[in-house]
């Protein structure tokens, strides 16, 4: 899908988690009205704590990994280091076996935390889909456009004028849907209500002028809109930039600030969160380092976050630059905690774990007949490629082979290892 719509997003990833996050927002909002403070603005807040403390493990593994990347970094640059100026194949294999023998020692993946990402990056796009299209997910909020849209669907003209509102610009492509066009009454209601959702004061006032026949039931559903959106004094429909104007219109000094604070709060709070999470360390000092060129990028991109939300959360909607504080402050308390519990931890001590675990999965694939069957296999490949060698050529190779097995300087369950294992074992047993 191109666009926003009331109808909850279908996308075959994205449209199911956004489904779940969709119900608890509801719940959350269901409770609030029963304790007698329905709001938007806490809803997404509650609601953005709830979803940081369900992802805090995957932010845990993440946070522990950036830890023991930054012990690894000066290990992978001496290899890095050792190996700088060899593009030979032998040179490239040798150091590529020597960085993961370091991985396996710290016992973590070179893929890093990118698991852990790929798992959030859905679930906040998710967010982003519930919290910016509330009406579709949560029943209360869409309710309180009706009978509104109904009566505005009968009226003659109303579609037309719905499209030259400031909130119509994002779903002007809804109005010439041939579902619009063929007088689908859902999705005709449903656009109206994603239009009137985001419409600001000033629309609100543009349609009871328009439509005087409907003035109660738009100043109902306005009410009851601006009942829900309301948090702290500010309609979570407005957007900063447009509070600002108003703000300038009626010489409110007070409103005028309040209306920036959200934009530069959320670009403080970005700021703060950012620099207490762990920057991954160039791995070299090699400007052709695809690593370096990874690292130099995140700080950039680190550096752009923070200016990003100061303007999209001054043209958004305040509800959008709600969600970005709390996420940022959630973030900065959970990365508080995080940092002074893996401070704590006795990273030695871990690494020893892992080379414990590391060393036990080595001695379980040397028992199992799967490692004997893939060293024979693999055998049986290299005795049908040495049949195109010279003998002298056979020779030089085992030789060369042998002293690198001998070194220790590849991983011990490398294709050569297993073979040399299989070689040790039947001059054992002969």
């Amino acid at each position: 899908m191109n666009i926003v719509t009331l109808t909850q997003y279908q996308g075959k990833i994205v449209g199911p988690i956004a489904w779940i996050l969709g119900h608890i927002m509801n719940w959350i909002f269901i409770f609030l009205d029963k304790i007698g403070i329905p709001s938007t603005g806490l809803a997404i807040i509650l609601f953005t704590i709830i979803m940081y403390f369900l992802l805090m493990p995957l932010t845990y593994k993440q946070q522990k990994f950036s830890k023991l990347q930054a012990r690894m970094n000066p290990e992978i640059q001496e290899i890095q280091k050792k190996y700088k100026g060899k593009k030979d194949n032998e040179s490239m294999l040798a150091q590529q076996e020597e960085i993961k023998a370091v991985y396996a020692k710290y016992g973590v993946s070179q893929t890093g935390s990118c698991v852990q990402l790929l798992i959030q990056l859905p679930i906040m796009i998710a967010l982003y889909r519930v919290i910016y299209s509330m009406p579709a997910y949560v029943s209360q909020v869409k309710s309180a456009f009706y009978p509104l849209v109904t009566q505005l669907r009968e009226t003659a003209g109303s579609a037309e004028f719905l499209q030259t509102l400031s909130s119509a610009g994002q779903y002007s492509k809804q109005f010439t849907n041939e579902a619009f066009t063929s007088g689908n009454t859902t999705y005709i209601e449903n656009t109206f209500i994603d239009v009137l959702y985001k419409a600001s004061t000033k629309d609100w006032a543009s349609l009871t002028e328009k439509f005087g026949s409907l003035s109660d039931s738009i100043a109902n559903s306005h009410a009851l809109i601006s009942k829900y959106n309301n948090f702290l004094g500010l309609n979570m429909g407005d957007s900063p930039s447009y509070m600002v104007q108003t703000a300038w219109a009626n010489k409110s000094f007070v409103l005028f600030v309040v209306a920036l604070i959200i934009p530069f709060l959320s670009c403080f709070t970005q700021w703060v969160s950012i620099k207490l999470m762990p920057q991954a360390a160039p791995t070299s000092n090699d400007p052709n380092d695809q690593a370096a060129q990874m690292a130099n990028s995140m700080k950039t991109m680190n550096m752009m976050m923070p200016l990003m939300s100061l303007f999209f959360t001054f043209t958004f909607p305040a509800g959008l630059g709600i969600y970005w504080i709390a996420g940022a402050v959630v973030r900065t308390v959970q990365q508080i905690v995080i940092n002074k519990h893996i401070d704590k931890t006795d990273i030695d001590a871990e690494i020893e774990k892992n080379i414990a675990k590391y060393n036990e999965k080595l001695e379980k694939m040397k028992s199992t007949p799967q490692m004997n069957r893939y060293a024979n296999m693999n055998t049986r490949t290299i005795n049908s490629y040495s049949s195109t060698l010279s003998e002298k050529e056979k020779e030089e190779g085992l030789k060369k082979a042998n002293k690198v097995y001998e070194s220790g300087k590849i991983r011990k369950d490398s294709l050569l290892a297993r073979a040399n294992m299989v070689k040790e074992f039947d001059q054992k047993n002969n």
